[in-house]
């Protein structure tokens, strides 16, 4: 399967009569998007702001950022199976709005949802704050329950993206990045000599709005199985759980897999990327004993050397982490994890709730459990009274002057675990 993605550098977000792409500017119809959003029986009102690097202003509470793409060419279109038909994507030209983001805010779905500043100390501990992000502000109508709440708002993002990527449509790209992956047997014919990786991604899946969509299917609902990483790149895989900011994958970090892309990158001169294993995150013993021992067979049936597991949440999904990297292991397949941490605002409690001799080599994403002090900024689109409740947060987190002292954990893809992020730990 081969990818072009033909990126569109966007410098500036403002809003305009007409949603287009000029010059590096993404221009966008308040009104137009608030007419699409306000469809949703569901949604009592809509709002729709910007914020741009640098600015003095807080995202709160945070539910999702999507990164605008559109298909130019080849099959099936952006998100299938949930606002495309389902067929196979990955193939053909996509257009992507790079340096431009959706984010979703409004009252809170669960208690898990985060803070983008895009000024501050806060900003060096999110990507979100170095896009032009256009923001949508969606209030439920009263008594909506919260799985309802989470799928209004997973929605809007996902169509308002789609919104707006099909602004790119007919621009030419500022530049062109190809992927390219061959069928096993000729990928190993080809690099015969390099030593054959896959990459095992854990999808969070633990039960209610703990959910991560493939084709629109709940993952929960899945066994572990071999995708495309090109086809993720065209959102075959999507965010719809409200789980610890610092840690999610948003869409746009599953759109941006950053170990995808490192993968491909070393694909061919250090390493063969022969495929990937997508696995999923549940709660009880039986379904994690079924998904990690399909995930191994699977890693077996490619023959590969290396495998990179990449992990999403804490807690009960570190007994995932390590089952898929033991029984992997065990196959005589060598593993990286990569993780994050919960080591306690000191850092001297264990990082993992599980652990074995065998996970033996580790990427952190730093240690979620650090505080910080997010001073006031001039601007909030949303709401921030939710600080003193979400995971990371605790009464008395709000000041008076509108300062916030917070674990990371609150901030929205601090510890990323596919890397995605500024941070890690050096253990001694």
């Amino acid at each position: 399967m081969r990818l072009e993605l033909g990126n569109i550098l966007i410098k500036d977000v403002q809003f305009g009569e007409e949603t287009k792409v000029e010059n590096g500017t993404l221009y966008v119809n308040k009104e137009e998007i608030i007419k699409m959003v306000s469809e949703d029986e569901n949604l009592k009102s809509v709002d729709v702001d910007l914020a741009r690097p640098g600015e003095s202003v807080r995202i709160t509470p945070v539910k999702d950022v999507i990164e605008p793409r559109v298909k130019v060419d080849g099959p099936g279109g952006i998100f299938p199976g949930v606002l495309s038909k389902v067929e196979t994507v990955g193939t053909g030209k996509t257009n992507v709005l790079k340096g431009a983001a959706v984010v979703t805010t409004g009252k809170v779905v669960g208690f898990q949802e985060g803070i983008i500043d895009m000024t501050g100390p806060g900003a060096d501990y999110t990507p979100f704050s170095k896009l032009n992000n256009v923001v949508l502000i969606c209030e439920p109508k009263d008594g909506l329950k919260q799985p309802e709440h989470e799928k209004a708002l997973r929605m809007a993002g996902l169509k308002i993206a789609a919104y707006l990527g099909e602004a790119g449509k007919d621009v030419t790209p500022d530049e062109v990045k190809e992927y390219e992956s061959l069928p096993l047997l000729k990928s190993v014919e080809k690099y015969p000599e390099l030593p054959k990786v896959a990459y095992v991604q854990m999808l969070q899946s633990q039960g209610l709005m703990h959910d991560t969509y493939v084709y629109g299917v709940d993952a929960k609902q899945t066994l572990s199985t071999l995708i495309n990483p090109t086809e993720i790149m065209d959102g075959a895989i999507i965010s719809g759980n409200c789980v610890s900011a610092c840690d999610k994958n948003t869409t746009y970090h599953h759109l941006n897999n950053p170990i995808i892309h490192d993968l491909f990158e070393q694909h061919g001169k250090e390493i063969n990327f022969v495929g990937m294993i997508i696995t999923n995150e549940n709660v009880y013993l039986a379904d994690k004993e079924r998904s990690s021992n399909w995930a191994a067979k699977l890693a077996e049936y490619l023959g590969v050397d290396g495998v990179v597991i990449s992990q999403e949440g804490f807690g009960n999904p570190d007994t995932d982490l390590i089952m898929n990297c033991v029984k992997i292991e065990k196959k005589d397949i060598k593993t990286v994890i990569v993780t994050d941490e919960y080591a306690g605002r000191d850092g001297a409690s264990q990082s993992l709730a599980d652990a074995d001799p065998l996970a033996n080599a580790v990427v952190t994403g730093g240690n979620a459990n650090e505080v910080i002090k997010l001073p006031a900024l001039d601007r909030v689109i949303g709401y921030t009274e939710p600080v003193n409740s979400i995971a990371g947060g605790f009464d008395g987190s709000l000041s008076e002057d509108g300062s916030i002292v917070v674990e990371l954990q609150a901030i929205t893809g601090a510890t990323n675990e596919l890397g995605f992020n500024k941070l890690t730990a050096k253990g001694y």
